[in-house]
This record gives C-alpha cells, sequence and structure tokens, in this order.
C-alpha cells in the first residue's frame, strides 16, 4: 500500500486541450527540474516529512538513503552540505574543505534567504541563489537516494551520482565519525 497521493491533474474540457499534470513539487523545483530536462517521480505524503526519519518512515526506505540539504556559513558566506539522513555533518571538516576560518550552522531566515525553501523542504538544487555544494561521499553507497521536493510534504527518488552533479556539488568527506 503506497503512502503517498496521486498526482493531481486537471480535466480536459470540450472547447480546451487537456492541461500537463500539476506536479506537487514547489513550483520553484518543478521548474528547475524541467530546466534540467530531469524527469522524476515526486511523491506527496499527507503528513510533513520534516525529518529524515519521517521521509524514510513515509517512502519505506533505509534512513541512510534519505539526503538531508543543510545550509552552513562558512566566513558568513552560505553554503550548502548534502548528507544522508542517518550521520551528522562534522562542521571541523566542513571548515577543513572549506579553508574557512569559522562554519556554523544556518538560521532558517538565511536558509530560506540562500534557498528559497523552509527548512524540511530544502532540495538539493533548484534554490533561489547559486551556493556552493559539498556532497558526503557516503551518497555514493547508494543505488538511489531520496530527496526534498521543495516542500515538508514532497520527495523524490534519483541515484545519486545524477543528484550530486545537478547540485553541482564537490564529493567531499565531512561527515561525523560513528560513536
Amino acid at each position: 500500500m503506497s503512502t503517498s497521493e496521486p498526482t493531481e491533474t486537471t480535466p480536459a474540457t470540450p472547447t480546451a486541450p487537456a492541461a500537463a499534470p500539476v506536479s506537487p513539487a514547489h513550483p520553484r523545483f518543478a521548474e528547475a527540474l524541467a530546466e534540467l530536462g530531469l524527469q522524476v517521480e515526486v511523491r506527496r505524503f499527507p503528513d510533513a516529512t520534516r525529518t529524515a526519519a519521517e521521509a524514510a518512515a513515509a517512502i519505506g526506505c533505509e534512513l541512510n538513503e534519505i539526503v538531508k540539504s543543510l545550509v552552513f556559513t562558512a566566513d558568513g558566506v552560505p553554503v550548502l552540505v548534502l548528507m544522508d539522513g542517518s550521520s551528522r555533518v562534522d562542521v571541523e571538516l566542513v571548515r577543513r574543505e572549506l579553508g574557512a576560518q569559522k562554519v556554523k550552522r544556518a538560521d532558517a531566515d538565511l536558509v530560506r534567504e540562500t534557498t528559497g525553501y523552509a527548512i524540511g523542504g530544502v532540495p538539493p538544487f533548484g534554490h533561489a541563489t547559486r551556493t556552493r555544494v559539498l556532497a558526503d561521499r557516503r551518497l555514493l553507497d547508494h543505488a538511489v537516494v531520496w530527496a526534498a521536493a521543495g516542500t515538508p510534504h514532497t520527495v523524490f527518488p534519483l541515484d545519486p551520482k545524477t543528484l550530486i552533479a545537478h547540485a553541482g556539488a564537490t564529493v567531499a568527506d565531512v561527515r561525523e565519525p560513528a560513536k
């Protein structure tokens, strides 16, 4: 049994041609997908999937197959880090990778200003501004990963190499060591 809702469509009328399906993705993200020529299945869930654990449970995948899109600042400049859902970002490794003096987590306002999306729905690409992106190497351990499609209710699958390429990410080791 699927927990996703079907994609909505606009019915045809005798005087108008059938409309294209309405994407459940955020409009900015749907536009980014179209510009990139990507056709992905965007799933919408009735309940928010703001956390990686909520998304994994709704999809029925492993937690480490979820991609978290996290915004930090490196010397005051926003940077996006793509991390698997079961891991945490090691800020010191991000600092070293970027050659920055100070790296810290961005607040909700800066996340929205930088990406155009609210926390819990930030996709890996299709942002309001061009931002440097780091992708943790462990994302490549999977055949398919799932990421937010611009809202806390939507996700999409993609192979990690394609996702990283479209995000313009540099692959790096930036996850905290397992304890």
